[in-house]
């Protein structure tokens, strides 16, 4: 199935699908901690087996909780599978824990978001032990086993940052700040490499500063950036900020300097677009989350009845030595002239991005 097809299949609403949350019968500890994990046996004929998501925490970006959770628990309940939904906050222990809780549970998919690639391999090393199958969802376990890999071309995304950047600093001389993802994150490699692929080309570029901020955490984000400024002795053009949260983070300093440069972001948060439209962050990427849970649920729903999933091809594993069967769809960039199309599309609500001061710079950008 090519990508374009597929896609553009995966991009239907599958909100119409929702209802209240039930907890499927004998549900396990997994599936009823505080994080809010959920599980449902559906109303439509029952899969085969039962499928286990950890998502990976509430702080490196909104959109675990707010659009992947959703969006994963009404495409299973429309399919009347039975599934739980936890999250890891953020600690590989504690992800290591839900893994073996879900597969003492009876999963017989296991789809994780990494913490870290040797904490996620362990995690699916254990799971092959069991016959269960397991899903790479979003980020790539280097050196893990998994048998599917589910995300957004993530070379694309650095490379949409990095066209972003350069149109809004043009052809003129430029210091650049490159504030990167998570170390243990190979989607922040591949994110920084996609950037670095576009920027490193323009002569009248220059890197002033590098760094990754661990854990995507916005505090140390926030610190890095600060020291970042200093060092460049406030000499910074733009900035290429991996994410909305690290980007907010960056303009956080840039704001107490009476400063506005160009800044980059990803994931279309409110936060992120509010920054568009005041002029104070340059774009940011949208990556669907009805996309990305859509080709998840669908994935895991195949093999939970043990058949094999469509894919758009490969995506090389080097630590590993494998190649994985990929489905990777495309991001999409958004800037100021792009905010009310792809809020009218679903990037976030309007109500929820047009409050306060940012009610009337909606209005002037045609945003309702």
């Amino acid at each position: 199935m090519t990508t374009a097809v597929l896609a553009g299949s995966l991009l239907l609403s599958v909100a119409a699908c929702g209802g209240d949350d039930s907890t499927s019968g004998g549900g396990t500890a997994a599936g009823n901690t505080a994080s809010g994990a959920s599980g449902s046996s559906g109303g439509g004929a029952a899969a085969a087996g039962k499928i286990g998501v950890i998502l990976p925490d509430t702080v490196s970006s909104p959109r675990w909780e707010s659009a992947d959770r959703p969006q994963l628990e009404a495409a299973f309940k429309a399919a009347g599978v039975e599934y739980t939904i936890d999250n890891a906050q953020a600690d590989a222990q504690r992800m290591q824990t839900i893994a073996d809780q879900m597969m003492s549970s009876g999963v017989t998919v296991l789809a994780i978001v990494n913490l870290d690639s040797a904490s996620g391999a362990a995690i699916e090393a254990k799971a092959k032990q069991q016959g269960i199958k397991t899903i790479d969802y979003d980020r790539l376990t280097l050196g893990g086993s998994a048998d599917y890999y589910i995300s957004y071309d993530n070379s694309k995304v650095g490379q949409l940052q990095g066209q972003g950047l350069a149109d809004c600093l043009g052809d003129k001389p430029a210091n650049i700040a490159y504030l990167n993802g998570s170390p243990d994150d190979n989607n922040a490699t591949l994110f920084s490499e996609g950037a670095h692929s576009v920027l490193d080309k323009v002569s009248s570029y220059t890197k002033v500063a590098e760094q990754a901020v661990p854990k995507w955490d916005a505090t140390q984000a926030a610190t890095i950036f600060d020291q970042l400024y200093t060092q460049a002795g406030g000499k910074i053009d733009g900035v290429y900020a991996a994410n909305d949260t690290l980007a907010n983070a960056a303009i956080g300093t840039l704001d107490r300097n009476n400063v506005t440069v160009p800044v980059t972001g990803q994931d279309a948060s409110v936060q992120g677009l509010q920054n568009i439209l005041s002029g104070k962050q340059c774009m940011t990427v949208w990556k669907p989350a009805d996309g990305e849970a859509k080709a998840l649920a669908e994935t895991a729903i195949a093999l939970s009845k043990g058949e094999e999933a469509d894919t758009t091809g490969t995506v090389n594993d080097a630590t590993g030595g494998r190649d994985v069967p990929a489905i990777l769809l495309d991001p999409i960039a958004v800037d100021q002239d792009g905010l009310a199309d792809a809020i009218s599309k679903g990037a976030q609500a309007a109500s929820d991005v047009c409050t306060g001061e940012f009610a009337a710079m909606c209005t002037e950008k045609g945003i309702k």
